[in-house]
């Protein structure tokens, strides 16, 4: 028996997040099913992070463990000639001990808003998109306000009981010129995120953005730890899951 760690890439919008769930269809069971189909056996996949309903990932880390007894790019052909197109495993490597969770030193999100004035098909599952003018450099101030260790109750749940302190070591937009407009990219690397605290801070900055309230108020919205005062939760389509950070890997652990 063997401990298999593995990067996974997925387009989230056809199923109710990461996590198994009762009678609807997952990431997580997806992997699952197709496991139990080539190793003869069920297996549980542990994932570094639950991502919800139409929230996507291309660096999502997983580990099962599993008797395999070709190599390992063998089982990774295996595997992904099994999953639905819109899953996919990046890479295999044996790494005894790892669990993707407990690890993992951070995770980083990026979350899409396209300033269009014309819908994009393309985008529609990729960005959330608006025709509003946001004011990118206020929310450029606001995202750099989060950074450091902050308790983070007023933008989100904490998914295991937890407390609700986070450290963030980077919160930052960047604009990018479109055909159609533009492109706010938010990126956020945390030691790890409450439920919904992405989708949360982007949409409070986005209100932000739009004038609604200013940074003085994003600032009392953090400080407050009630999260009925971050009132706004950007839609699941813009965000991906984009990495996650570990100690580097031990040759002999491998």
């Amino acid at each position: 028996m063997a401990r298999y760690r593995a990067i996974l890439a997925y387009d989230g919008s056809a199923y109710n997040g990461y996590q198994v769930q009762p009678n609807q269809p997952t990431v997580q069971g997806e992997i699952e099913q197709v496991l139990a189909r080539i190793l003869g056996k069920e297996t549980v996949v542990w994932g570094a992070g639950r991502t919800d309903t139409g929230v996507h990932a291309t660096g999502q880390v997983i580990a099962f463990d599993a008797e395999w007894k070709h190599d390992d790019a063998t089982l990774l052909r295996a595997i992904n000639a099994n999953l639905p197109d819109d899953i996919a495993l990046q890479n295999i490597v044996r790494q005894e001990g790892f669990h993707p969770r407990f690890d993992a030193l951070s995770r980083t999100y990026r979350y899409q808003v396209a300033i269009c004035d014309v819908r994009q098909p393309l985008l529609a599952k990729r960005a959330w998109q608006m025709q509003d003018k946001l004011d990118d450099i206020a929310m450029q101030r606001a995202a750099g306000m989060v950074v450091g260790q902050h308790d983070f109750a007023a933008f989100g749940n904490p998914p295991h009981g937890e407390n609700t302190i986070r450290v963030v070591f980077h919160s930052a937009w960047t604009k990018l010129a479109q055909p159609y407009g533009s492109m706010l990219v938010y990126e956020v690397e945390a030691t790890a995120f409450l439920q919904h605290m992405v989708r949360r801070l982007v949409g409070a900055q986005v209100a932000l953005g739009r004038g609604q309230i200013d940074v003085e108020v994003f600032a009392a919205i953090l400080a407050s730890r009630e999260i009925a005062n971050a009132k706004w939760l950007a839609p699941p389509q813009g965000l991906t899951l984009v990495g996650v950070r570990y100690p580097p890997m031990d040759a002999s652990s491998q």
